[in-house]
This record gives C-alpha cells, sequence and structure tokens, in this order.
C-alpha cells in the first residue's frame, strides 16, 4: 500500500475539525491521516506499507520544461526555491506526522527533487504482489495495471467511500484506457497544476482521438497527414501544440525508475519505538487515532 501522504494530510486538515494540543499546537491533520491509515491498513491489510513524500512538490526539472507547472501554488521563495503555500496551522503539524510516522515504524520515503508521485511510480513498478495506491491525483490513474494488479484507492469521495479504480473503471470515466491516460491528461491539461494542454481540445476531443489513433505519437502522426481523416480544426490545433507536446509527456509522466527500494517497508507489527510513541501521544493529545493504527497493526 503506497500512501499519497500530502494528499492524504491535506484532505485530513481541510476535513477534520480544528483540534488542538494542550500547548495550542493545532493537531487535525495528523489526527485525520493516523485515523485514514487505522481505517486503511483495518481493511486492506497490506504486507508492505509506505507513506509517500514530496521531497520536491515542484521538481526543477518539470519547471524547466513547463514553467507554469504548479506555478499558482507558489506563495514565495527562499533561497531561490518557490514554497508552496500551506496554511498556517498546517504547516508545524508535518514534521509532527513525521516524528509519529517514525515512532510507529511506518516507512516513509521520498526522492531528492521529485513528488510523491515518482517515488509511487517507481515502487509500485518494482512490486511484484498486487498494489493499492491511496491518492486524491487522478494524475496517478496512470499508474493502474490490470495485469498486475495494480489499482488506486481514489479518495475524492473520502477515504472510507474511497473507489477500486481499475481499467474499467477509468474506461467507463473518461473513455480510454488506463495506459492512455498520461497521454489523456496530457492533451487535456489541468489548470490547477499549470499544465495548459493543447488549447481547444478537451476532455471528449482527446478521449476521441485516443480511441481513434491509440497514443499522442499516433495523433501526432495522423495530424501530420493529410490524407487522414482528422477534422482541420482538430488537426490545426494539434500541430499548433506541437512545442507543448514535446515536452509535457516528460512532466505529466510519474517516474518509475527512481534509485529506491523497497527493503525495510513492511508494515510493523508493533510500534517501532513504543517510548517515543507514547510521549508524542500524550503531547499532542493523539490517543484515539494511535491507538487505531497500532490495533490495526497488531492484528
Amino acid at each position: 500500500m503506497l500512501l499519497d501522504t500530502a494528499s492524504l494530510y491535506f484532505r485530513a486538515f481541510f476535513g477534520v475539525p480544528d483540534t488542538r494540543a494542550a500547548d495550542g499546537t493545532p493537531v487535525n491533520a495528523v489526527r485525520g491521516l493516523l485515523e485514514f491509515i487505522a481505517t486503511l491498513v483495518s481493511q486492506y491489510q497490506p504486507t508492505h506499507l509506505v507513506c509517500c513524500w514530496d521531497n520536491s512538490w515542484r521538481p526543477t526539472w518539470r519547471v524547466e520544461l513547463i514553467d507554469s507547472y504548479k506555478s499558482a501554488r507558489v506563495g514565495s521563495e527562499a533561497d531561490g526555491v518557490a514554497v508552496e503555500v500551506v496554511p498556517d496551522d498546517l504547516q508545524p503539524q508535518i514534521p509532527i506526522i513525521l516524528d509519529v510516522l517514525a515512532a510507529l515504524g511506518i516507512a516513509v520515503i521520498g526522492a531528492d527533487d521529485h513528488e510523491a508521485d515518482d517515488v509511487i511510480g517507481t515502487l509500485s513498478t518494482m512490486a511484484t504482489g498486487p498494489v493499492a495506491i491511496v491518492t486524491g491525483d487522478r494524475d496517478l490513474f496512470q499508474l493502474v495495471d490490470d495485469a498486475r494488479n495494480v489499482r488506486v484507492l481514489y479518495t475524492t469521495r473520502g477515504v472510507a467511500q474511497h473507489d477500486r479504480v481499475d481499467d474499467a473503471w477509468i474506461l467507463a470515466k473518461y473513455g480510454v484506457h488506463a495506459a492512455q491516460y498520461a497521454d489523456f491528461a496530457t492533451l487535456r491539461g489541468d489548470a490547477s497544476d499549470g499544465l495548459p494542454g493543447v488549447r481547444g481540445i478537451g476532455e471528449k476531443t482527446a478521449a476521441t482521438l485516443l480511441q481513434t489513433y491509440g497514443d499522442l505519437a499516433g495523433i501526432q502522426s495522423a495530424a501530420q497527414d493529410p490524407a487522414t481523416a482528422l477534422s482541420p480544426s482538430v488537426r490545426s490545433k494539434i500541430l499548433a501544440g506541437a512545442d507543448y507536446l514535446e515536452v509535457a509527456p516528460t512532466v505529466v509522466g510519474v517516474a518509475r525508475t527512481l534509485p529506491l527500494s523497497l527493503v525495510g517497508t513492511e508494515t510493523p507489527s508493533t510500534p517501532h519505538d513504543p517510548a517515543v510513541l507514547q510521549a508524542l501521544t500524550q503531547r499532542y493529545d493523539l490517543g484515539s487515532p494511535v491507538e487505531r493504527v497500532v490495533a490495526a497493526i497488531t492484528r
């Protein structure tokens, strides 16, 4: 089970009522994330459990290819590095999350200048057994692989009411297969991520093009061939978007070959450091959610 950790703690922060420890420290995101982990581990009992981490939420190599990438989320710059806008009451909770996960013995894995998506892509490729990717980010649909039993537990309706996304689910919703999803997302774009897409090509047209020509390379080849049945309007849009289409697949596609390892990612059967866990639990009033996680992992 690979957790898109930031996706989950942001969801917890905005979904769990404001809760504070005795010293006034906000802890709603910490408590919510732990509750999510307890629910998921209890339901699926994964052999391995990884909290995948954004070592870089806006990797330089993606920004160099498309400078608008996630630009709407930039709040400031520190030493020339863009700083993501994070709510004031969430920021101090992130170190607490890391401390609690370490005390529990739940693996946290990131990669320099890469996002959690890239860690997930690599670890899901390395895994030999069934893989469940937990996220609210539809970009990770590109990793769904029925043949390898890789699915996404999509939390847009909530962790407790997540959708189990397989190829049939993606096909029914978008009209494309999972293997085509990255090309679909490239064509469509995503304003929230600063990805413009091909101007004038929306979801329906993107899906129709992929149904007809298979992949982005096939679409571009058809656009360059005057004998194909592409309408003049669509042909001109694809040709006009050539510069964007040259770089966007690299930005949209998640990395799958990072030098990572699954060693040490087994779901813990007992807390790694009970004394530290107890101290954190008492300091931040985390009793109930910590108890639920411990109960889930010690079944």
